[in-house]
């Protein structure tokens, strides 16, 4: 009996919640002169570093990691509405990512260091820990290779065949149709928290975690 082919698709989702955020901030001061923007950079960024100091000494499990690496000064020139060249403007900034284990910790500390001159809180991105982000990897896959089968396995009925077999199974596009997708399972993550304003103190909201497989699969059916 002839064998029919059978190429499908399956596709796999999950939500996760998060465990871990990444706050990336930055200090900017400017002034007529070099001098005084760099000194009031790096004084903000001390009290910004103190604080986070304070958070890791009252709990070792809040933040899981932090570093401050990237220093940048410039300088323009402020131009008057008639095109006329005016003084020149210093600028200084600091940034620096603070990584969260324990967000309850996470919405006083945001609303600490954003009453320092100069800082602002630019992004949160939430996130899994690596080892919950590997098994979730694991469990999408093989639930996108179950979906396969689960199509193929249709297809085959309704053409009033009754049994499958796989005789490949690859990552999205390697079979050698022409299709979208990425060859691993994506994690996606708002980088922007949800924030109510229904009360006094900030209250954060984190996003689950999208983690999302596609499986190329293709089958013989008899």
């Amino acid at each position: 009996m002839t064998e029919t082919i059978i190429t499908v698709q399956g596709n796999f989702s999950a939500l996760y919640p998060a465990e871990r955020v990444k706050v990336s901030l930055s200090v900017h001061h400017e002034a007529p002169e070099r001098g005084p923007a760099f000194s009031a950079a790096v004084a903000s960024a001390q009290v910004v570093r103190e604080s986070i100091e304070r958070v890791q000494d009252a709990s070792a499990e809040a933040i899981a990691r932090w570093s401050s690496d990237s220093v940048q000064v410039w300088t323009e020139r402020v131009w008057s509405n008639d095109g006329q060249p005016g003084a020149q403007v210093f600028h200084a900034r600091v940034t620096a990512t603070v990584t969260f284990g324990d967000f309850a910790a996470l919405a006083p500390w945001i609303e600490e260091v954003a009453a320092v001159d100069g800082v602002a809180v630019d992004a949160l991105e939430w996130a899994l820990t690596p080892a919950r982000l590997t098994g979730a990897t694991t469990e999408v896959r093989s639930r996108a290779v179950q979906d396969a089968v689960t199509k193929a396995t249709v297809y085959a009925q309704a053409l009033g065949l009754a049994t499958v077999r796989a005789i490949a199974v690859a990552d999205p596009g390697m079979l050698g149709e022409q299709g979208q997708g990425g060859a691993n399972p994506v994690a996606k993550f708002s980088r922007v928290a949800s924030v109510s304003q229904s009360e006094p103190a900030l209250s954060l909201t984190p996003e689950q975690i999208e983690v999302s497989a596609e499986v190329d699969a293709r089958f013989t059916a008899v």
